[in-house]
């Protein structure tokens, strides 16, 4: 499945704060915490809970969101499928990035370990 331009426009205008309530429903019904999103989120972007809800409060855009983060040296060993597309092959960078949070929040809800998640051990 090809990314296509439109589809990258589309996520850069859409805002977190329409995303983010998808993100915690998804983990607590699968018996996840709001706690273990926001540390995922964390270690992906380098937000701290405050920042995440500064965000919100916003109303930032995917575009904004992902413009000031510190992205996690370790993001580009998350792969796999995520919409129909595979990561790894996204060249769009803020689309990339977006599904990079969207594949480790999926990987959240699904039961895998902490340690697994942020591909590093949990110290």
């Amino acid at each position: 499945m090809k990314v296509t331009p439109k589809h990258n426009e589309r996520i850069a205008k859409m805002t977190f704060a329409s995303v983010y309530p998808h993100y915690v429903h998804k983990v607590e019904k699968k018996g996840r915490t709001k706690k273990e999103l926001h540390q995922v989120i964390e270690w992906l972007i380098g937000y701290n809970e405050t920042k995440v809800q500064q965000f919100i409060d916003e109303k930032a855009t995917f575009e904004t969101f992902f413009k000031k983060a510190n992205l996690n040296p370790n993001a580009h060993l998350i792969t796999g499928v995520i919409c129909g597309y595979r990561i790894e092959e996204i060249d769009n960078p803020l689309t990339q990035q977006v599904r990079f949070l969207d594949k480790i929040v999926d990987e959240l809800a699904k039961g895998r370990k902490l340690d697994k998640i942020l591909r590093e051990e949990i110290k």
